[in-house]
């Protein structure tokens, strides 16, 4: 069996990597999908694109229409979302891609620290699991995929 994984969320560390890495590692069946996390790229696409707002609204309105193309695409055909929160910025662009998942009736995997549980505690309700490092993550799809319990 083969999973269609999304990974959504923070792009400010390599939590993406590491999930790659793992599962390479476990010889696990994944195919991942992500949003553009080249921050200037994903911030002006829109205008790149589709030409010079002098707004900034307007000019992150295009980007964020252009961007939500790719978006519900991965998610819509991801078997999995994985949705990260990390600590530096407040990801309200995570929430709406868990709550999409959620609305879609994904499998969703919510990561983030202990320190957000309460502030995530609705986000994490709609979720399958809530993990709080990238290896749990793999653990989580190893054990969808063949019922293999962590070692150790």
């Amino acid at each position: 069996m083969q999973l269609k994984v999304y990974l959504s969320g923070e792009i400010h560390t390599d939590w993406r990597d590491e999930i790659r890495a793992g599962v390479k590692a476990a010889g696990l069946d994944v195919r991942f999908s992500e949003p553009v996390t080249d921050h200037a790229a994903s911030d002006d696409c829109g205008v790149a694109i589709l030409g010079d707002e002098q707004d900034k609204f307007w000019h992150d309105h295009k980007g964020a229409l252009l961007n939500s193309i790719r978006t519900r695409k991965g998610i819509e055909d991801a078997d999995v979302v994985v949705v990260r929160f990390g600590d530096k910025y407040r990801q309200w662009n995570a929430a709406f891609d868990a709550g999409y998942a959620a609305a879609l009736g994904k499998s969703l995997i919510v990561l983030h620290g202990a320190e957000h549980a309460h502030a995530l505690k609705e986000v994490d309700a709609a979720a399958q699991a809530v993990a709080e490092t990238p290896a749990q993550v793999v653990s989580l799809l190893r054990y969808v995929l063949t019922g293999a319990l962590p070692r150790g």
